[in-house]
C-alpha cells in the first residue's frame, strides 16, 4: 500500500512536470512543495503530555522506551480480540461465521498479525504454541493457542495505510475536521457522526468525497489546554484557517459526505461522513453475534482469568461496569454460583443488566453501590427505610432506585427477608428523623411530576436498579476491584496533556480508599485481583506497595495466564520531595503490565493478584 502511494505521487510529479515545462527553480520548490503535501495529509501524531507529568514518565521507562509507548498510544491495535460465549457457542463455530460475514463483506487487505514469538514476558507460555501461534498469522481470523484461552478470537486489521487524498497544488482537497474524541472512535471503526464535527470546507455537498483531519487541543497562555475553534468555521485550505499548521500529520481518513455543510451543521444526530477510506482498517462488530460474542481488549480477559473463579463462589465485582469482566467471570463459572456486579451509576448498572441479559446470563445479581461505601459494618446503622436481610446474602442492604417518592408524600420500601417479606409504606416527614435529610413539599412535587414524566434525557434510563448499602466484611471468596483510573493506557490516544502530577497522585489516593474497601471484603483464604488500564506506576506499583505494607496477611499470588511483562522496581523521587515507591526485587514478576509498545500490541493494563491470609482484628 505505501508502495503504491510512492508511485502515484511520483507518477503526479512527472506529468506536473511535463505539462508545466518548468525551470529547474521551478521544478525545486514545486518538490518542496509536493514533499510538503506528503507531510501534511498522513497520519503521524505526536501525543502531547504534561511536561512534568513527562518526565516523571521518562524517569520511570527511560527516554526511548516512553517515546515508544507514547507513539504506540496514537495507534490502535493491529487486531480486534472477541470473547466467545461458550455458553451459548464454541470459537469454531464463531470463526465459521465470522469468516461467511467476511466473504460477504469482501476481502481483508493487508492484515497483519501478533507477534508472539518476540513477547519476552511469556515466561510460562509453551514454546510449542507460540509457534503454534504464530503458524497461523497468515489467516485473517484466528483462535488464540493460549491455555485456557482458546474461546478467544483474534481478527486482524492492517495499517497505517498512506492514503491519496487527491492534493493539487492551489487546490487543497475538501475536508471535514473533526473533534479529538470523535476521531479516536473513527479510529477504532466508527463513522462520524454529526455532533463530532467541528468545521468544514465550504460548498460541500452531499455525496462529496472529503479527506478528514483532527483539531487536537492546544495549549493555552493560562497554562490550560483547549480547542478554541468555534463549532461551524469554514475551512479554506489555507495557512490563515484555524489550526492549518497544527493539523499537519492528523489525517485519519477519506470519506463520502452523507449531508451537505448545512445539513451537517443543522442536523443535531446521524452520521456525517461514511468512512470508506481509513488510515486503519479494522472491521466493524456492531449487531454481529449478538449474544454469541463480545468485543474485550485482551488484558481484560485476562483479569478475569487471574481471579480464577470457581463454580458455587459468591465474588464480586466492585467496579462493574460496563460489565465486560463481570460476563467474563460468570461465563468461567458456567454461570453457577453467584456474581455480585456493583457500580456507582444507575445507568450503567442498567447496561450492565442488558449485557448479562444478552449472553444468556443468570448467576448475576447487579446492585448501584458507591465502592467507597462497599463494607456495611455488622454493628453499623442503616437508613430505616431500607432495612436488612436476604436470605441469601444475609449481609445485602437494598432498596429500589425507582421507588422513589410517590404522590401525596408517600415512599414504598421494601423489606427482604426471612422475616420480613411484606411492603410498607411511610409517610414522609418534614422533620429530621434518623438522619434522613429534609423534604420540602416542592422536592415531593417534582418527584411526583418524574414519576408521571419519566425520568428525563440527562436522569436515567429507567429500568429497575437495586440500590446496596454495602456487604459485610469477609462475605466473599473473591473480590475484583477494576479500579476507576487515569486511563493512559487506552488506545488510541490522541491528547494526554490534562493529567498533571497532582492529579495523578489523587487517582492513586482514590485507589487506596478502595482497595481498603475491597481487602475487607474477602474472606481469609479468598483472592482479590486490583486492575486498571493505566501506564502510570503510582496507581499501579504504588498501590501494590500500599498493599503489602499496610495489610500483612496480603501476598501477591501467580498469575495464571501469564503473558504480560513485569512489573516497575525501585522508586521515583519527585523535586517537591514526595517519594513513590514501587516494587522490591522478586516482586515484579508476580504481576503483569501490558505494554502498549509491546510486540503483544495490546492497551496499557495492569494487574495485580493478592492471596488474603488470616485477618487479626480486621
Amino acid at each position: 500500500m505505501r508502495k503504491k502511494g510512492r508511485d502515484l505521487l511520483a507518477a503526479f510529479r512527472q506529468t506536473f512536470l511535463t505539462l508545466q515545462n518548468m525551470t529547474p527553480q521551478a521544478e525545486a520548490e514545486a518538490e518542496i512543495q509536493l514533499n510538503a503535501a506528503s507531510a501534511r495529509y498522513s497520519y503521524n501524531p505526536i501525543l502531547r503530555w504534561n511536561p512534568q507529568v513527562e518526565d516523571y514518565f521518562i524517569k520511570a521507562y527511560g527516554s526511548l522506551h516512553f517515546a515508544q509507548i507514547s507513539k504506540a498510544l496514537t495507534r490502535p491495535s493491529c487486531y480486534s480480540c472477541i470473547r466467545v460465549n461458550t455458553l451459548k457457542s464454541t470459537s469454531d463455530a464463531v470463526i465459521e461465521k465470522l469468516q461467511e460475514i467476511m466473504r460477504k463483506s469482501g476481502p481483508q487487505n493487508d492484515v497483519v498479525g501478533i507477534n508472539w514469538k518476540e513477547n519476552k514476558a511469556s515466561n510460562d507460555i509453551d514454546l510449542d504454541m507460540v509457534e503454534k501461534q504464530s503458524s497461523l498469522q497468515n489467516e485473517s481470523i484466528t483462535k488464540c493457542q493460549i491455555p485456557g484461552l482458546e474461546y478467544v478470537v483474534f481478527v486482524k486489521g492492517s495499517g497505517p495505510h498512506e492514503i491519496d487524498y487527491g492534493y493539487l497544488p492551489d487546490k487543497p482537497p475538501k475536508e471535514v475536521l473533526v473533534s479529538r474524541k470523535c476521531a479516536e472512535a473513527v479510529l477504532r471503526g466508527a463513522q462520524v457522526y454529526v455532533p463530532g464535527i467541528m468545521a468544514c470546507s465550504s460548498h460541500v455537498e452531499e455525496g462529496d468525497l472529503v479527506a478528514v483531519s483532527v483539531a487536537v487541543e492546544q495549549p493555552f497562555p493560562d497554562g490550560g489546554w483547549g480547542l478554541g475553534i468555534t463549532r461551524g468555521t469554514v475551512l479554506q485550505g489555507l495557512p490563515t484557517d484555524p489550526y492549518h499548521f497544527e493539523r499537519n500529520g492528523l489525517y485519519i481518513g477519506q470519506g463520502t459526505t452523507m449531508l451537505s455543510r448545512a445539513g451537517i451543521f443543522r442536523a443535531s444526530q446521524g452520521i456525517a461522513v461514511d468512512m470508506n477510506n481509513r488510515v486503519f482498517k479494522l472491521p466493524s462488530f456492531y449487531d454481529v453475534l449478538e449474544g454469541e460474542i463480545f468485543l474485550q481488549n485482551l488484558p481484560s480477559i485476562i483479569a478475569a482469568h487471574a481471579l480464577d473463579p470457581q463454580k458455587g463462589e459468591r465474588i464480586l465485582d466492585m467496579c462493574a461496569a460496563p460489565g465486560g469482566k463481570t460476563t467474563a467471570i460468570a461465563i468461567l463459572m458456567k454461570d453457577e454460583g453467584e456474581v455480585i456486579a456493583a457500580d456507582r451509576s444507575h445507568n450503567k448498572v442498567i447496561d450492565i443488566q442488558k449485557l448479562a441479559a444478552e449472553l444468556g446470563l443468570t448467576c448475576i445479581t447487579t446492585y448501584k453501590l458507591d465502592a467507597l461505601k462497599a463494607v456495611r459494618k455488622r454493628n453499623g446503622s442503616s437508613d430505616t427505610t431500607t432495612l436488612c436481610c436476604n436470605k441469601d446474602n444475609n449481609d445485602v442492604v437494598n432498596q429500589r432506585s425507582d421507588s422513589g417518592p410517590l404522590g401525596n408524600g408517600v415512599s414504598s420500601t421494601t423489606i427482604v427477608g426471612s422475616n420480613a417479606d411484606t411492603t410498607f409504606k411511610e409517610n414522609v416527614s418534614n422533620e429530621k428523623a434518623n438522619e434522613r435529610t429534609y423534604t420540602s413539599k416542592a422536592d415531593i412535587r417534582k418527584n411526583t411530576r418524574r414519576m408521571r414524566n419519566g425520568p428525563g434525557r440527562n436522569q436515567s434510563l429507567g429500568g429497575r436498579v437495586e440500590n446496596s448499602k454495602g456487604f459485610l466484611p469477609n462475605s466473599f471468596d473473591r473480590v475484583l476491584l477494576d479500579a476507576p483510573c487515569s486511563a493512559l493506557g487506552l488506545r488510541p490516544r490522541l491528547f494526554a496533556g490534562e493529567e498533571t502530577i497532582e492529579s495523578l497522585r489523587n487517582h492513586g489516593k482514590y485507589q487506596r480508599r478502595m482497595f481498603d474497601q475491597a481487602v475487607q471484603l474477602v474472606r481469609p483464604g479468598g483472592v482479590l485481583v486490583y486492575s486498571t488500564c493505566t501506564i502510570n506506576p503510582g496507581e499501579n506499583e504504588a498501590l501494590v506497595r500500599y498493599a503489602l505494607d499496610t495489610y500483612k496477611f496480603l501476598s501477591l499470588a501467580p498469575q495464571h495466564p501469564r503473558i504480560g511483562g513485569a512489573g516497575l522496581v525501585g522508586r521515583c523521587e519527585f523535586p517537591d520531595g514526595y517519594v513513590e515507591e514501587w516494587l522490591k526485587p522478586g516482586e515484579e514478576e508476580l504481576v503483569q503490565r501490558f505494554d502498549p509498545s509491546s510486540q503483544l500490541d495490546t492497551i496499557g493494563f495492569f494487574i495485580a493478584k493478592f492471596a488474603v491470609g488470616p485477618k487479626d482484628n480486621i
